[in-house]
């Protein structure tokens, strides 16, 4: 008993045809010209595209890899308060959050990754308020202890991280946000 023979539609131009050998996907030749030619095209943007992302991190300063792992940390920060009001006037609203540093990046830098020092803050406190520090400190007392709090108050060494350990860290805080977004979700 013979099979009877199998129609398919061709890839290129949507007609249907007969299939005469086994991994036919197209209809006739100018279909398979058009199709590898397609093909190609894709191969070649895509190496084009590999090519450019790799002389941009040829060119990237230390600072550019700061500012990405800044970005990673800040996302994580508002992950992991997700459920939690802002840090400063205590409130729940509808608007957007920031990572609201308690002790500035600027003047602590040591600190800047810390994340006893690093909490969800409403946009307005963190920016129309410089921080809203007075209420910042009592959340943050609240929050992680007076012990925890005298210490992040205290004196630091300073901190050069290099660009293979800010690296590094941002590939850890990417994880980390999206672990936990992932659990707010319900998808663990």
């Amino acid at each position: 008993m013979t099979k009877p023979p199998r129609h398919k539609k061709c890839k290129v131009c949507d007609e249907e045809f007969q299939v005469i050998r086994p991994m036919q996907y197209v209809c006739g030749v100018v279909c398979a010209i058009m199709l590898a030619r397609e093909k190609k095209e894709k191969y070649l943007d895509k190496v084009k595209r590999a090519e450019t992302k790799a002389a941009k991190e040829k060119i990237k300063t230390r600072g550019d890899y700061l500012k990405e792992c800044q970005q990673a940390f800040n996302a994580w920060i508002r992950e992991r308060d997700y459920a939690e009001p802002c840090i400063s006037c205590g409130r729940h609203h509808v608007g957007k959050y920031d990572a609201g540093h308690y002790l500035t990046v600027g003047a602590h830098p040591e600190l800047r990754f810390n994340p006893d020092n690093c909490h969800k803050q409403c946009a307005p406190c963190n920016n129309h308020l410089s921080g809203n520090i007075v209420e910042y400190r009592k959340g943050l007392l609240a929050k992680i202890g007076p012990d925890r709090l005298d210490w992040l108050e205290g004196k630091h060494e300073p901190v050069k991280y290099a660009i293979d350990e800010i690296k590094e860290m941002t590939k850890k805080f990417r994880a980390e946000a999206k672990r936990l977004k992932l659990h707010s979700q319900g998808q663990t």
